[in-house]
């Protein structure tokens, strides 16, 4: 603007610049109400919420009104040069007038930006609280409840009956030195067990152990006599995998020592497990066998907890289901565990959980167990 510049041409130029913001500004007026309505504010949000106004929008609204007020009252605007030449007005009355004109007129804009500005922030605040609350009242997600493996479920059973016996839980390392997997129970060195055919070895000549009979000579080892003790856990054979055969099973072995058992006392346990799993009227027989770590060995079978013995699938029609095997430990089992066998005597007894598992719930294919198929597990809980 040219020296010699007037209060009317400052007002002019005032008003030419107020007229242009408020033509920008319509879009905005929508955020700017009477402060001293105190509905405004959430009468604006339900209106808004109702034309699906998002944060997305507010945020660019917000940031278009910031755009707005540089143009209109920035360092560089039109505005501000128009200030600067109030100085310029020779007469100090206009000059004076020239001063409160823009002044009133600048209030009004910045008024309004401002205003407009603490709405959308209000709004912006409002939306994200919406959107990130939590509704308490509503029913929470449940988190989807695991179960116990049915090998473990039957394994705790086992254990719960023979602790009610006064029996204790043991559980040992599954390699093994070939003294506690073989020599300590009576194995003998040309026996098959031994070959590379039916057990794992290491390539340091450690065994995984076929059997957790290893257990039971730690434990003898470790508590000395008398002592009543189970081991449960897991075996490893070089089976080939099949509906009945695993390489790796698992497996619980008994074993009682103290002076004067018996065969008797052997039966009466076996007896009173299998009525306590299955229920009191199981009836439980022996048959004579052979095992190197027992004399004398007996396997022991139990009457059909499906047909109670009339014959049925399971059982295979005979009435009678296949458990395991036992025995009166073998002198030179004692001996190899530092138990002195002409003062303590004791039996043993060991049966595989797969198979009493694949038994109780009807399985014809004990690999299902370990396949970790969740369709397959999930009938389970």
């Amino acid at each position: 603007m040219p020296d010699g510049t007037t209060f009317e041409d400052l007002k002019t130029q005032a008003n030419a610049i107020n007229e242009a913001f408020g033509q920008q500004f319509k879009r905005f007026d929508r955020f700017v109400g009477d402060r001293l309505d105190v509905n405004f504010l959430p009468d604006l949000i339900r209106n808004l919420r109702r034309e699906n106004y998002s944060l997305k929008d507010a945020e660019a609204d917000l940031r278009e009104l910031s755009e707005l007020r540089v143009r209109f009252m920035g360092k560089k605007s039109e505005w501000v040069a128009a200030k600067k030449q109030i100085g310029k007005i020779a007469d100090a009355e206009q000059r004076s007038w020239a001063g409160q004109h823009l002044l009133i007129v600048e209030v009004g804009i910045t008024d309004r930006l401002e205003y407009a500005r603490l709405n959308l922030e209000a709004i912006i605040d409002n939306v994200r609280t919406e959107r990130e609350a939590l509704d308490v009242t509503l029913p929470g997600r449940r988190p989807r409840r695991g179960h116990l493996h049915p090998i473990t479920v039957v394994r705790e059973r086992i254990e719960d009956i023979f602790v009610s016996l006064g029996y204790v839980i043991e559980d040992g390392r599954e390699i093994e030195t070939d003294f506690y997997n073989f020599d300590a129970l009576n194995i003998p060195e040309n026996h098959p067990a031994r070959a590379s055919q039916d057990t794992f070895y290491t390539t340091d000549g450690f065994a995984l152990r076929s059997q957790t009979s290893t257990v039971q000579i730690h434990a003898m080892q470790r508590r000395g006599a008398p002592l009543r003790m189970i081991a449960p856990g897991r075996v490893f054979r070089r089976d080939t995998p099949d509906p009945t055969h695993n390489p790796m099973f698992f497996q619980v072995e008994g074993l009682c020592v103290a002076r004067g058992i018996s065969m008797a006392h052997l039966k009466g346990t076996v007896a009173e497990f299998l009525r306590r799993m299955f229920g009191a009227q199981t009836v439980t027989r022996f048959r004579p066998s052979y095992f190197p770590f027992t004399e004398p060995s007996a396997e022991f079978d139990f009457s059909c907890f499906k047909c109670g013995g009339a014959g049925c699938r399971i059982c295979k029609n005979s009435g009678w289901i296949e458990l395991g095997g036992s025995g009166m430990v073998h002198p030179n089992v004692l001996r190899a565990a530092g138990v002195d066998p002409e003062e303590f005597s004791g039996f043993a007894f060991g049966l595989g959980i797969d198979r009493m598992v694949a038994l109780m719930y009807g399985l014809d294919d004990i690999r299902l167990l370990f396949e970790n198929d969740v369709r397959f597990l999930q009938q389970f809980d």
